[in-house]
């Protein structure tokens, strides 16, 4: 048995299971659910407070900012569109409109997405490829 598969055993013996959607929207560790996964508004912590769960895999690159971008982007994009075709009010209104509204839909969400991909990405393992090759 490979000391990843160890770990995971471990884990699965003295922590239950946690569902990481509802992990990653309260921003809790993966493995306990109870510790903070974050030391700031979008900075990863270096370990989990309650369990001591080194959080150094956590790498979710740029897939919450395409997924902010393509979520906010079709919301924002769609309702303009939808009153520019109905009421065609004057420019100034369609910017005093959708860019605060994208503007706190995107950071309200950015963690969000975060921190559910932060928790999927412990939950299947898809960091131990690269642990593995010693990268």
């Amino acid at each position: 048995m490979t000391q990843n598969e160890n770990s995971a055993a471990e884990d699965q013996a003295l922590w239950a299971p946690v569902d990481p959607v509802r992990a990653g929207i309260a921003g809790r560790c993966p493995r306990c659910g109870e510790g903070k996964l974050f030391s700031g508004f979008l900075a990863v912590g270096k370990e989990c407070t309650n369990c001591g769960l080194d959080y150094s895999y956590a790498d979710a690159g740029d897939g919450p900012a395409v997924f902010v971008i393509l979520i906010i982007g079709f919301v924002v994009l769609g309702l303009a569109l939808w009153m520019e075709v109905n009421y065609g009010p004057a420019f100034w209104v369609h910017l005093v409109l959708w860019i605060p509204l994208a503007l706190i839909l995107s950071l309200g969400s950015l963690r969000v997405i975060k921190g559910i991909l932060l928790t999927l990405q412990y939950r299947n393992k898809a960091s131990q490829g690269r642990l593995d090759n010693g990268e």
